[in-house]
């Protein structure tokens, strides 16, 4: 379902799936960078967003400005901050009772994480393919909430051994969970990337928040 989102350089295209019952939390699902034929469509993000519902999460994916139809110009990170916030701010504002969970692949991961972890409405933060070695992630260094990253086995864009190397260094609760053979595109593993997800962030954790 479309849904209707302004950001400070106009209006961001957006799509609001929903669980079969009352949510539990709301979500954001940035996308990767649009070189990487990034958008909210991806079947990555598809597919986190299917996993998202199963688990009776509320969630937003939406392009970055510039992107699809959302008005504006993409600037690579500084102003994307900008949207991702703006999506926490609508989300909050449609479900004010409700825990805000941020997510995001690949660039994506940069944005929702880095923006989440500055942010007291967030308790969960998720990275999918985190490029910590192209972008700075040094927020979360110092950051409370709990973390969960998503890693491919054979990234050759975000780096199995650097993504380990960074999740040693997080401050509890933390969970890394690597997904075998897959690519940095996770071409026919999506689907494992919700299994994942689902397995992290299901009913059962609710101890972690």
């Amino acid at each position: 379902m479309h849904l209707d989102l302004e950001s400070t350089a106009g209006r961001l295209e957006a799509l609001i799936d929903l669980p079969a019952g009352m949510p539990r939390a709301a979500a954001i699902l940035a996308s990767s960078h649009p070189d990487e034929v990034g958008s909210m469509r991806s079947r990555v993000l598809r597919e986190a967003a299917r996993a998202l519902t199963r688990i009776g999460v509320a969630v937003v994916r939406f392009n970055y400005r510039g992107v699809g139809l959302s008005a504006g110009a993409f600037t690579g990170g500084p102003a994307e901050t900008e949207d991702v916030r703006a999506v926490l701010d609508r989300l909050n504002e449609r479900y004010p009772t409700l825990p805000l969970w941020a997510l995001g692949y690949s660039f994506g991961a940069w944005v929702a994480m880095t923006t989440g972890a500055h942010d007291r409405r967030v308790e969960a933060l998720v990275g999918i393919a985190p490029p910590v070695e192209r972008y700075d992630f040094s927020a979360l260094l110092d950051c409370a909430t709990p973390k969960f990253l998503i890693q491919a086995e054979r990234d050759d864009q975000a780096p199995l051994k650097a993504t380990q190397r960074f999740h040693a260094r997080l401050p509890e609760p933390r969970e890394l969970v690597v997904i075998e053979g897959a690519d940095h595109a996770f071409d026919g593993k999506a689907s494992e990337v919700g299994e994942a997800i689902e397995d992290l962030l299901g009913d059962d954790r609710d101890r972690l928040f």
